[in-house]
């Protein structure tokens, strides 16, 4: 056997290891292709996905016409559910947006060009895009076996004036809360007093009051009929239109959105017999159709 010589062992191994190198650079490329083309994926995806903003009370309703939608169309809408106070907010402070869906009129006048309401000189709203989309109702429930024996508002009333019930309401930048806050004031109750005493506790938004109720952490809470429904509340009285004004759920396009044509087209599939159908279901009105 012809031995090795440190020169042709060097020269051998200097050949190897850059063979190495070569390879392990493609593999690396391959790698950076491979990523770069998952990102570019992921990108492409979210480019495709429509943003809507919508209030808490729509969140079983809202899924299912997604679902519906994603169906029939090219876009995956992607949602936010939250009070539509902190929607406003997060619109406002440039959050992407494509649809935005309000509890109440109140936070959409208030993203709209020329609104009296709008008075931060905004101009968020997509022209001609917005309608009055739903109507909803705000209902007193009590949790399972009513422990308080409340079965109306003025019942309510008494007890929350002796001290014998607390009462859970959305916070007052929270629609369903604001609607709350007109029931006290048409009952004379002092909000303030009450909550200084103990009798009311809040939530953020709509589902965290039907929670404390559920969990009968409160004898009582203020809530919409849909979100009744959907908790397994009974509701054991309705707020007429004198006590808290029609309940209104109002949606339009942002301005800006990016994807604007799938927002228009989302708007009026959800004036559509399907989508109607899905809101029924859960007790709001269509008034859009």
């Amino acid at each position: 056997m012809k031995p090795v010589t440190r020169r042709a062992f060097c020269a051998s191994a200097a050949v190897a290891a850059a063979g190495t190198l070569a390879g392990c650079g493609q593999s690396q490329d391959k790698a950076d292709d491979t990523s770069s083309d998952s990102k570019q994926g992921t990108a492409d995806d979210a480019e495709k996905e429509l943003v809507v903003f919508a209030a808490a009370s729509l969140t079983e309703s809202l899924t299912k016409i997604g679902e519906l939608f994603a169906e029939e169309n090219s876009s995956q809408p992607s949602f936010n559910f939250d009070s539509s106070g902190t929607l406003k907010t997060q619109i406002q402070e440039g959050a992407p947006c494509d649809v935005f869906i309000s509890a109440a009129q109140k936070q959409m006048n208030q993203l709209e060009a020329g609104n009296e309401a709008n008075t931060e000189d905004l101009d968020l709203v997509e022209p001609d895009t917005r309608l009055d989309l739903l109507e909803n109702k705000v209902v007193l429930v009590v949790p399972d076996g009513n422990p308080a024996a409340i079965d109306s508002f003025e019942a309510m009333a008494q007890k929350l004036s002796s001290g014998d019930v607390v009462l859970a309401m959305g916070n007052e930048d929270v629609p369903v809360g604001q609607y709350t806050q007109k029931i006290l004031s048409y009952l004379k109750l002092d909000e303030g007093q009450l909550a200084d005493a103990g009798r009311i506790t809040y939530g953020s938004n709509v589902k965290e009051v039907t929670t404390q109720v559920s969990e009968a952490a409160v004898g009582c809470g203020i809530v919409y009929a849909t979100d009744a429904y959907s908790a397994g509340l009974d509701p054991v009285a309705e707020a007429t239109e004198e006590m808290c004004g029609k309940v209104v759920y109002p949606a339009a396009a942002i301005k800006g959105a990016a994807h604007l044509d799938d927002a228009k087209r989302f708007l009026e599939f959800c004036r559509g017999s399907k989508a109607s159908a899905e809101f029924e279901a859960v007790g709001f009105t269509p008034l859009a159709g």
